[in-house]
């Protein structure tokens, strides 16, 4: 069953996944891994990824991560808007992210 996706909705990892910090870098794990489905193999973050990851998990919102990423760096809008919202859809796909209820 696909997602409903919204930027006013909640994300946080999936009870299903284990993420890892190993040097500068956070790695996904999902709990069970099955090589052979490209979809459920570790996941590294980029610098840019783990900012998202940590917001997402503080309850954040897409539209207020959005909004602070705005304000922190400098960059339009929309060009984050649209990286925050690639990474939450890819990490969906990968069931490494669940929606929450709102809050």
């Amino acid at each position: 069953m696909k997602q409903q996706f919204s930027k006013d909705s909640f994300y946080a990892a999936s009870e299903d996944v284990v993420a890892r910090k190993i040097e500068n870098e956070i790695i996904l794990i999902p709990i069970d891994m099955d090589f052979r489905d490209k979809e459920n193999q570790l996941y590294t973050l980029n610098s840019a990824a783990q900012v998202i990851w940590k917001r997402l998990n503080k309850g954040k919102s897409l539209r207020d991560i959005t909004a602070d990423l705005t304000a922190e760096f400098s960059a339009p809008a929309k060009v984050i808007e649209k990286d925050v919202i690639a990474l939450v859809k890819e990490l969906l796909k990968r069931k490494l992210l669940v929606m929450v209820l709102n809050k």
